[in-house]
């Protein structure tokens, strides 16, 4: 008689990093996109990779990284909606790629409770299914730091190839993060290469070479454009400190604070702090980074803990001391960085808790702050959202206020919001001041001569002076006054060209 023989399989593990990630995507398809239009900036990214519309002006201090990620959606279909789930699915993809990296560091559930942390926030999810650059800077910051200590200690023998494979990762995301920003790869190569000195293992030259080969590869276009277009990377440079209204020592960490919640532009920042009490996690955050240094100090974990906290403070640098402005998405790298240090300080602290009891009533009172935290995030998010969806109606409506007015491609629209209304109205968009000047008066008014033209102004400020001679128009429920110039079919320069 034969003896039957009983298959015992190991427990299948639970995906929790996926799980957050699904979630992420949700929340992104049911929160988000159905309510979100086209913001300033996006229009200008869009724009220059939409088949359909004029390039709006691409001032220096961008980078066409989330152009060319949004060029083969514009170029299937010219869908708002249809980009924004894209751009929500791969946004959670990537967050699941990013900290997918983390995994072999940190183990499955610290790394899960990593990206919940950061997928958490309002920030990543509002900017999740729009065509901006922060957050894919922060998944990309948070990969490349996460292969450094895996190119740095590459395993020996066989695996040998895994060592090959995170110096490509390292190197592939310092490019991205390079590509999305120039500025941001900058800040977050420093400190990568100032580890590879430090470091003992880092010294050998592959590592090095991986972070300065990558920051090249990812900021050849942006260097190009700088000799094609300013002549120079220093002239261009010069040119990015006069847009964000002059690079210099700034505290911006009051503005950060206030603006947390919302606006979602702070320029000029002197809003006041709303609910206080929505921004004690931020407050935290410093207090909480410094205890996790010193426990990676005391356990001599400072790959894992040191360096992205490291990474995380050079890459606040620009966004806390050097400009007079912020907004919230510019510390979304910041605090994707600091999610994983915050993950292990949070698990040592529950390991440190010895009786079952104690440990339990902790671990209650660790999950009810996190949901509170979520449930504050959420609304937060909702009322940002709406705000994001009333000034996108108004950029539609007054669009919509210009076709009828005659307004059709070719055309021209000229003013501050000129780029997000000209997209919307299919038109070329020009500035003759502030900070997006890509133009002079005469300039412009000589294409007005050729093409209708109209100068947006808000109704109480008058018209621009090349344009005190057009015929006025406003535009209801927008704020907005349309100063319309017809093209001359002559082809001469209208009368208004003068002043």
């Amino acid at each position: 008689m034969i003896a039957s023989r009983t298959v015992i399989r190991p427990p299948r593990r639970v995906p929790w990093l996926a799980l957050v990630a699904l979630a992420c995507a949700v929340a992104q398809l049911a929160l988000v996109v159905p309510h979100l239009g086209l913001g300033w900036d996006e229009t200008v990214y869009l724009s220059q990779v939409d088949p359909h519309r004029p390039a709006a002006y691409f001032s220096a201090p961008r980078s066409r990284g989330i152009s060319l990620l949004a060029a083969p959606v514009l170029a299937a279909t010219d869908s708002i909606t249809v980009l924004r789930v894209v751009l929500a699915l791969l946004s959670a993809a990537a967050l699941y790629a990013a900290y997918r990296v983390w995994q072999p560091l940190l183990g499955p559930r610290r790394t899960a409770l990593a990206a919940l942390l950061f997928a958490g926030l309002w920030t990543t999810l509002l900017y999740g299914p729009q065509a901006m650059p922060n957050l894919w800077v922060a998944l990309s910051a948070v990969a490349a730091v996460g292969w450094f200590p895996r190119a740095v200690h590459p395993p020996a023998g066989r695996r040998a190839l895994a060592g090959r494979r995170a110096l490509f990762g390292l190197g592939a995301t310092v490019a991205a993060a390079t590509c999305f920003r120039f500025s941001d790869g900058v800040w977050l190569a420093l400190p990568l290469l100032a580890a590879c000195a430090i470091v003992p293992a880092g010294r050998r030259p592959a590592p090095a070479l991986a972070v300065v080969g990558g920051f090249a590869v990812g900021g050849a276009e942006w260097i190009a454009e700088a000799y094609g277009r300013w002549g120079g990377v220093g002239a261009r440079l010069h040119l990015s400190s006069t847009t964000e209204g002059g690079v210099g020592t700034h505290w911006a960490g009051g503005m950060a604070w206030r603006s947390l919640n919302g606006p979602l532009l702070c320029r000029p920042c002197h809003v006041p702090l709303t609910h206080p009490e929505l921004t004690l996690w931020w407050l935290a955050l410093p207090v909480l980074a410094l205890t996790a240094c010193v426990l990676a100090w005391r356990a001599r974990r400072d790959a894992v803990i040191l360096l992205p906290i490291a990474c995380a403070a050079a890459l606040s640098i620009p966004y806390l001391l050097l400009i007079d402005y912020s907004a919230p998405r510019f510390l979304l790298p910041v605090y994707a960085l600091l999610a994983p240090p915050l993950a292990v300080l949070a698990a040592r602290s529950a390991q440190a808790i010895r009786p079952p009891r104690a440990r339990a009533l902790a671990a209650g009172l660790a999950a009810a702050l996190l949901a509170l935290h979520l449930s504050a995030q959420y609304e937060v998010l909702d009322r940002n959202t709406a705000t994001a969806r009333a000034t996108a109606d108004r950029y539609r409506t007054a669009a919509h206020d210009l076709r009828r007015l005659g307004l059709t491609p070719p055309c021209l629209v000229s003013g501050r919001h000129a780029p997000p209304i000209g997209y919307d109205a299919g038109c070329a968009s020009a500035n003759v001041g502030g900070n997006n000047r890509d133009t002079t008066a005469h300039t412009l008014l000589h294409r007005a001569a050729r093409e209708p033209t109209a100068a947006l102004a808000r109704t109480r400020s008058g018209p621009p002076h090349y344009a005190r001679a057009w015929t006025p128009h406003r535009l209801p429920g927008t704020g907005l006054t349309a100063y319309v110039q017809k093209g001359n079919p002559d082809g001469r320069a209208p009368a208004s060209s003068s002043r």
